[in-house]
């Protein structure tokens, strides 16, 4: 089983949209997290220990994630996924962008 974080900054639309969609796929256990004080999830180090593959929506997440988090990033696989803030919670668009993202990375065809 891999273990896939996807992280943004509030946990409310890109990175649960993430999780649901790929914990669909089999062999893959998915969990999300956001980056803000006030996230719904806000991400813990344990979040960042129990994960393989972190995947942030912006450039600026991934900042944050090593500012804050360095001492647990040792031997993490993190990828920035360059997904603006534009979309609601499972949006049929956002959907087929994480796919088209993730998939390739995860050497899984659609």
């Amino acid at each position: 089983m891999k273990k896939l974080l996807f992280i943004c900054s509030q946990n409310k639309l890109r990175s649960p949209t993430a999780e649901a969609v790929f914990s669909e796929y089999e062999g893959f256990e998915t969990d999300s997290a956001g980056l803000d004080r006030y996230a719904e999830v806000p991400l813990s180090t344990e979040a960042i220990q129990w994960a393989d593959i972190i995947f942030v929506m912006e450039k600026s997440h991934k900042n944050k994630l090593s500012k804050n988090f360095q001492p647990f990033l040792k031997d993490k696989k993190i990828i920035c996924l360059d997904i603006p803030d534009d979309y609601e919670y499972m949006e049929p668009a956002l959907i087929e962008l994480l796919k088209q993202k993730v998939l390739p990375l995860l050497k899984i065809k659609k």
